[in-house]
């Protein structure tokens, strides 16, 4: 689901300082990155049997490259989604995703805004 009014979206980072900021966050840089996007995910364990929940952080380049290192990434909303062992992760509205977990989730990504903000980009 998508976790909307978040104060990140659309917020303009060097890719180098998005990464620092999120990796002290707890959230990281997942491996399907590419030259224009990358992700970033917060893993959170559950109780319930073969169920992890994350909350996943996207941008996409503005400019430059990711794997180069000199991209400046512009931030996307962030999602809260299930992984179902051994299918994958759902992100829509009808997974039943409990009120906890939804201010959980919106706590994490409300740490990120701050230091996300100071270093923001002039565009």
């Amino acid at each position: 689901m998508k976790l909307e009014n978040t104060g990140i979206e659309d917020l303009v980072l060097d890719v180098r300082t998005l990464t620092r900021v999120m990796e002290s966050k707890g959230f990281m840089l997942g491996g399907s990155w590419d030259y224009e996007r990358v992700t970033y995910d917060y893993k959170i364990e559950s109780n319930e049997e073969n169920i992890t929940y994350y909350v996943r952080i996207q941008g996409y380049a503005l400019e430059g490259d990711v794997d180069k290192g000199n991209a400046v990434i512009k931030l996307m909303t962030p999602l809260l989604g299930r992984h179902y062992y051994p299918h994958g992760v759902e992100y829509g509205e009808d997974e039943g995703f409990s009120k906890d977990m939804i201010n959980k989730a919106h706590r994490l990504v409300s740490n990120v805004q701050p230091p996300a903000k100071a270093n923001q980009v002039e565009q």
